[in-house]
C-alpha cells in the first residue's frame, strides 16, 4: 500500500471510529457538569467565558493550529464521542472536519456558530467552498452574536444553570463593547491614507470591512491554497505603488510566504520590514494575555498601527 493509500485509509478508520462512537448516547458529568468540545481557541475562550465552571471545556485545536488543515486525530474521537454539545465555526472554516460533523448530525448536538449569522452581512468569495469568508470572529459584533448563541445552546441543554449562564453572557459582553471602544480609538491614530494591511492570507477581510482597511492577502482565504511566483509579484508590486511600509506574517502561517514576498519588494529597491506576527486562526499560548480573543484583538490592533504609522 502506498502512502496516499494509506493515509486515506487511516482517515477512513478515524471516521468510522467516530461515527461509531457517536452511536452511544453521551451523557452529562457524573458531576452534573455539560461536557462540551470546541474546534478553534477562539471558541474555547467564548464557551469558557460563558461556561466556567459550570462545564467542562475540551478544544480540539491549540495555539499556532490552522484550522482550514486541521484532521481529526484519533485523539479527538473519544472527546466528540463524550460531548453533550460540539460548537465549531462553521462556513467551512474546519473544512477537514465537515464530513465527520455531518455524520454526527442525527447524534450529536453540534453548533455551527456560523452558520447562524445574517447571510447579507457575510463576505461572500467565489474561491471559497462556502462562498462566505469564514474568519466572521474579526467583526466583533459577530463575535458578540456568538456569545448569544452558546448562551441559548448551554441554557437548553443545562435549564438549571440558565441564569448563571446568562450572567456570564452579560459580563463578557460588556469586555466585547470595552474592546470595540479601544479598537476604534487606537486605529483613529493611524491615518486613513495608511490603512492598507497586507498578510499571508485573507484572514482579515471582516476586520478591514469594520475598522475601515484595505487588506490584501497573499494566499486566499483558505490556507490549502498556495501562493504561486505571479501572485508574489503582483502583490510586491502593489506595496510599492501604494508606499505601504510594513506588512505582516501570521502565527498559524508559515513565516516563509511573507519573507518571499519582503524580498521581491526589496529586489525592486522598495523598502518595507515585516512589522510583526498576527494572531489570525488561532489564538495566543493559553495563560498568556493574547491566549484570549480580547487581549489576540488588542494585540493585533497595537501591532497593526504600531507598524503602519
Amino acid at each position: 500500500m502506498n502512502y496516499y493509500n494509506f493515509r486515506k485509509m487511516k482517515n477512513f478508520i478515524i471516521l468510522l471510529s467516530v461515527i461509531t462512537l457517536l452511536s452511544c448516547k453521551s451523557k452529562v458529568e457524573e458531576n452534573g457538569k455539560l461536557k462540551v468540545v470546541t474546534t478553534t481557541t477562539m471558541l474555547t475562550d467564548l464557551v469558557e467565558n460563558i461556561g466556567g465552571d459550570l462545564i467542562e471545556t475540551q478544544g480540539l485545536m491549540g495555539a499556532g493550529v490552522d484550522p482550514h488543515l486541521y484532521k481529526a486525530s484519533e485523539g479527538d474521537v473519544s472527546k466528540l464521542a463524550g460531548a453533550d454539545i460540539i460548537f465549531y465555526n462553521g462556513l467551512h472554516l474546519e473544512g477537514k472536519l465537515v464530513e465527520v460533523f455531518e455524520k454526527m448530525g442525527n447524534s450529536k448536538k453540534t453548533v455551527g456558530l456560523g452558520e447562524f449569522l445574517p447571510k447579507e452581512e457575510l463576505i461572500g468569495s467565489e474561491y471559497f467552498a462556502s462562498n462566505y469568508d469564514p474568519h466572521v470572529w474579526f467583526n466583533i459584533g459577530f463575535f458578540k452574536q456568538f456569545a448569544k448563541k452558546v448562551t441559548e445552546q448551554l441554557s437548553e441543554a443545562d435549564p438549571k444553570n440558565a441564569i448563571a449562564f446568562k450572567e456570564n453572557e452579560k459580563q463578557f459582553l460588556a469586555k466585547l463593547d470595552a474592546l470595540e471602544i479601544s479598537v476604534k480609538e487606537k486605529i483613529a491614530t493611524l491615518p486613513e491614507e495608511k490603512r492598507i494591511l497586507v498578510t499571508a492570507h485573507d484572514a482579515f477581510n471582516y476586520f478591514g470591512k469594520a475598522y475601515g482597511f484595505k487588506v490584501v492577502g497573499l494566499q486566499g482565504l483558505s490556507t490549502a491554497t498556495e501562493a504561486g511566483v505571479q501572485d508574489v509579484q503582483r502583490l510586491s508590486q502593489f506595496i510599492i505603488d501604494n508606499k505601504v511600509k510594513a506588512i505582516f506574517v501570521e502565527s498559524s502561517v508559515p513565516r516563509r510566504t511573507i519573507e518571499a514576498l519582503q524580498a521581491a519588494v526589496l529586489s525592486k529597491d522598495h523598502e518595507v520590514v515585516i512589522g510583526g506576527s498576527l494572531y489570525s486562526d488561532a489564538l495566543g499560548n493559553t495563560g498568556t494575555v493574547e491566549g484570549t480573543y480580547v487581549g489576540m484583538f488588542t494585540y493585533n490592533v497595537n501591532t497593526i498601527v504600531n507598524a503602519l504609522k
